[in-house]
């Protein structure tokens, strides 16, 4: 029984997909564990200890926070053009192609920066490269999507991608254990070369499926920009989709801002060691991965709206429990809390967004999805940043607490604009390739 366990799983994961190839399947998920590898080991483990080292708890705090919302910005304000650039075309890998290889080398040269704070400038500026180019390429890898998932199993193959993801977390949090590289050099290093090595499967084994190709000219670019004006319009004429992304922005604060600054909470107001920090992530990661799982399949059975409410409050809850009293035991239980709805915001919400938008608009409108929650990704470390470098001095840690506080009533203003979102049908937007029943893969 126990052998033929994995083979059941690889036979499900195959009915998933529109091919019914298990290895395609596999491979559009190891692409969230590439990008995962980078996400724990540069934005929200190395990146903000790297800078803290350098310029002391304040000032590292406020610049990393600065240097990711500027990053974050600049992709917020091309989001729409870019995910209608690949609409034109018909295409999404050519162009998340391009923008994981940017990620990739930048990460790498960040290892290469001196020591020093006037050097930290130059750390930071490759840090703001290396953060546009991974924002960016997540607009192409998450309208890939319908092309690789059956319409009925997307909240499951959604699932399967974040959980494999977590498992990228894990990895490179043990490999960073094990080497003892904590905030280095040499751990840029590795995340850039995990990174690359994960995501080759993507675009040697998945195939897209588009109705058009086309070539895109340098003036549909530089016309590209009125695109913003008409994906704003478009969205309006969608029940309830102009709703769902304001609400995105807000939920999407606190979660973005929780990535980016676990790490140095962890040290600073809870007063782990860097070490420590990491095992501590490592474990509230396997959370994650169970969850993720878990979700993906709520979101088969009950809806992605319905799903996505139950992960908020969540998240309402493991903020409330985190900020309310800083101590080892309540970072625990608040970390598992946030680690398991973590994978759920991202299971859940884009299936979500799948299903409000037509299928001749998923690319213009994912990059409208993309841009909200860059926004919020802005707003969220630069308020966290700003509470903690106003009051660190006069309150200590009870700053920390404040800026817990802030996150918890803009994730509550999102679970109340979300409850007013119709949720339309699962519907056949697509033919499938596989007509047989799909099996779960828990």
């Amino acid at each position: 029984m126990t052998a033929l366990a994995p083979a059941t799983w690889w036979r499900g994961l195959g009915n998933l997909t529109r091919s019914g190839s298990p290895v395609e399947g596999l491979s559009w998920a190891l692409y969230d564990f590439a990008n995962t590898i980078y996400s724990y080991a540069v934005v929200s483990y190395a990146m903000g200890l790297w800078t803290v080292d350098r310029l002391g708890p304040d000032a590292g705090q406020f610049w990393f926070g600065v240097a990711f919302a500027v990053s974050v910005l600049l992709n917020a304000i091309v989001s729409p053009i870019l995910g209608a650039a690949s609409d034109t075309v018909g295409r999404r890998l050519p162009f998340l192609l391009v923008f994981t290889v940017i990620c990739i080398g930048g990460t790498a040269l960040i290892a290469f920066v001196p020591e020093g704070a006037a050097a930290a400038a130059i750390g930071l500026g490759l840090f703001a490269v290396t953060n546009f180019a991974y924002q960016a390429a997540l607009i192409y890898y998450d309208a890939t999507l319908p092309s690789v998932a059956r319409t009925d199993a997307r909240g499951r193959m959604s699932g399967v991608g974040v959980a494999i993801g977590y498992l990228g977390t894990i990895f490179v949090a043990l490999l960073i254990l094990i080497l003892g590289t904590e905030a280095s050099g040499a751990t840029f290093l590795l995340a850039a070369a995990m990174f690359a090595l994960f995501s080759v499967p993507l675009f040697a084994f998945v195939h897209e499926r588009s109705a058009t190709t086309k070539s895109l000219s340098v003036r549909e670019v530089a016309g590209s920009w009125s695109q913003l004006a008409t994906t704003v319009r478009d969205v309006r004429q969608i029940p309830g989709l102009g709703r769902f992304l304001v609400g995105r922005f807000f939920y999407t604060d606190p979660v973005n801002t929780v990535i980016v600054v676990m790490a140095v909470f962890a040290t600073q107001a809870i007063g782990f060691t860097q070490a420590e920090a990491n095992l501590v992530l490592l474990t509230l990661t396997v959370a994650a991965v169970i969850a993720s799982l878990i979700w993906g399949q709520m979101v088969e059975r009950i809806g992605p709206k319905r799903t996505l409410m139950i992960v908020l409050a969540t998240w309402v809850l493991g903020l409330f429990i985190g900020g309310i009293y800083l101590s080892v035991p309540t970072f625990f239980i608040a970390g598992v809390l946030l680690g398991a709805a973590l994978g759920g915001v991202w299971t859940s919400d884009r299936v979500f967004m799948l299903r409000l938008s037509p299928p001749d608009k998923v690319g213009e409108f994912f990059g409208l999805y993309g841009l909200v929650g860059k926004l919020s990704a802005v707003t969220g470390p630069l308020l966290y940043g700003l509470i903690v470098n106003l009051l660190l001095e006069p309150l200590g840690t009870a700053a920390y607490q404040v800026a817990i506080f802030s996150l918890l009533g803009l994730m509550a203003i999102g679970f109340f604009l979300l409850r007013g979102v119709p949720e339309p049908p699962a519907g056949a937007d697509e033919p499938d390739v596989i007509g047989s029943a799909i099996p779960d893969l828990s």
